[in-house]
C-alpha cells in the first residue's frame, strides 16, 4: 500500500548517524513520505551540510565519531535556530534527556523506535518550527510597524512644532502689522497736530535769529532750537514712512547696482571705521518690481546699523543668491551681535538699544520687505554679529 505524503512534503531532513543501516532505512521511510532527505555520518559532516543547505529537521544521533552529536547540536542551535533537532540516543536515561533539551534539541527518540512513532515526531517538530518561525516574523513585523510609528509619531511631532513655530511667527508678524497701522495713525495725527506749533517755533527762532541787538551766545541758542525743531520734523517723517508704504509707481531695480550704490555713499564712513566689506553676488540676477527708494532705504538702514555696530573696525558682508522663485540677501557684521531676548523686538517700532535712536529704522525695512511680498529676519549670537536674512520673491515674468 502506498503510504501517504506528509503535509510538509519537499522540506529538507538531514540524518547525521554513523550507522548505515539506520541512515539507509530511514532515508528510505522518509523519502515515501515526500522528504527531501540529506546524510551525514559524523557531527562535523553533519555542520558542513547544515551551513549549505539549512534543513528544517535534523535527525542527529548522540554518539558519532569526528564530533559527537552533542557539541554538533549545540552550534545548531546558536547558529541556524531554523533548524530544529530531534536527536537519537541509545540512552533512556531523565539526565540524558534534560542535558539534550538544555542544549537546543526539540525531541529526542530512544533507539530502537518504530517507523510511525518517528513520522509522528517530525511531523511533530515540524509544525512546531512552523508555528514558531511564523510567530517570529510576526514579532519582526511588529518590531518593524512599531519603528515605523516611532518614526511617523516624530515626524508628526516636528510637524507640529514646525506648524507651531509658523503660527507663532504668523502671529508675531500680525502683531506687528497692528502695530504699523497704529503707529499709522498715531503718526498722522502727530504729524498734523505737531508740525503747527513746531512752524511757529522755527518761524519764531527765525525772527530772534535775525533781531539785531541778538548777541553770539544767544544767537547760538536759537540755531539749537532750529537743530531741534528739525530732528523732531525727522523723526515724524520716519514714523510716517514705518507706517505706511510709499505711493509711486514701482520700476525694475537691479538690486546689485542699489547695494553698490548704499556702500558708495557710506564709503567714507567705512574708511574711518576701518571696515573691511565683502561681497558675495550672483552674476545677472534676475530684476525685481519695486520702488527703487524704498529699496534703498532697505539697505541704507541695514549697511548703516551694521557700521553702527563697528565703530572700531569689523567685517561687513552682502551675499545675493538668485533661483527661480526668489532673490536672498544676507547682510552681516561682526558687531556685539543682538542679545537672545531682543531678537523678537528688533523689528518693533520704538524698539532700539541705541541711546539716540528712534526704533524706526527696522520697522521701515520690515515694511517696504512685506509690501515685495517677501520676508525678513534677523539671527544673532551675542558678541559675536548679527545677519539680517531677506527673500524677496520674483514676480512670474520676472526677467534677467
Amino acid at each position: 500500500m502506498l503510504q501517504k505524503l506528509s503535509r510538509f512534503a519537499g522540506e529538507k531532513i538531514l540524518i547525521a548517524d554513523d550507522e548505515q543501516v539506520i541512515v539507509e532505512l530511514t532515508s528510505l521511510l522518509l523519502k515515501k513520505r515526500g522528504f527531501e532527505v540529506l546524510t551525514a555520518h559524523n557531527g562535523l559532516e553533519c555542520l558542513e551540510v547544515v551551513n549549505q543547505q539549512q534543513p528544517a529537521v535534523i535527525l542527529l544521533d548522540y554518539m558519532m565519531p569526528v564530533m559527537n552529536g552533542l557539541d554538533a547540536l549545540k552550534k545548531i542551535h546558536v547558529e541556524h535556530p531554523d533548524s530544529y533537532v530531534i536527536m537519537f540516543t541509545g540512552k533512556g536515561s531523565e539526565e540524558v534527556a534534560v542535558q539534550l533539551m538544555k542544549a537546543g534539541a526539540v525531541d529526542y527518540l530512544q533507539k530502537p523506535f518504530s517507523n510511525q512513532n518517528l513520522l509522528d515526531r517530525i511531523d511533530s517538530v515540524l509544525s512546531i518550527r512552523q508555528v514558531e518561525i511564523e510567530n517570529r516574523q510576526l514579532i519582526k513585523e511588529r518590531e518593524f510597524l512599531q519603528r515605523e510609528i516611532q518614526e511617523w509619531n516624530r515626524e508628526l511631532e516636528q510637524r507640529v512644532m514646525q506648524k507651531s513655530r509658523e503660527l507663532e511667527l504668523a502671529h508675531k508678524e500680525i502683531i506687528l502689522a497692528e502695530k504699523l497701522a497704529a503707529l499709522g495713525h498715531i503718526s498722522a495725527g502727530m504729524a498734523h497736530e505737531i508740525r503747527n506749533p513746531l512752524n511757529s517755533i522755527n518761524l519764531f527762532a527765525q525772527i530772534l535769529q535775525s533781531a539785531p541787538e541778538l548777541d553770539e551766545e544767544n544767537c547760538e541758542y536759537v540755531q539749537k532750537i532750529s537743530q531741534e525743531v528739525e530732528r523732531i520734523d525727522n523723526i515724524l517723517v520716519q514714523m510716517l514712512a514705518a507706517s505706511k508704504g510709499n505711493q509711486k509707481d514701482k520700476n525694475r531695480i537691479d538690486l546689485p547696482r542699489t547695494i553698490a550704490q548704499v556702500l558708495k555713499n557710506y564709503q567714507v564712513q567705512i574708511d574711518a571705521q576701518q571696515v573691511e566689506v565683502a561681497t558675495s553676488i550672483d552674476r545677472n540676477p534676475p530684476m525685481i518690481q519695486a520702488d527703487p527708494v524704498e529699496i534703498e532705504q532697505i539697505f541704507t538702514n541695514l549697511i548703516g546699523n551694521a557700521l553702527f555696530e563697528m565703530p572700531a573696525g569689523g567685517r561687513l558682508t552682502i551675499t545675493l543668491r538668485s533661483d527661480a522663485e526668489k532673490l536672498s540677501v544676507k547682510v552681516s557684521d561682526t558687531g556685539r551681535g543682538i542679545p537672545s531676548e531682543n531678537i523678537s523686538r528688533v523689528f518693533d517700532p520704538f524698539f532700539t538699544t541705541k541711546e539716540k535712536g528712534t526704533g524706526f529704522g527696522l520697522s521701515v525695512v520690515l515694511r517696504i520687505v512685506n509690501g515685495c511680498g517677501g520676508k525678513v529676519k534677523a539671527e544673532s549670537v551675542a558678541g559675536e554679529g548679527a545677519s539680517f536674512l531677506i527673500e524677496i520673491p520674483l514676480l512670474p515674468a520676472s526677467v534677467h
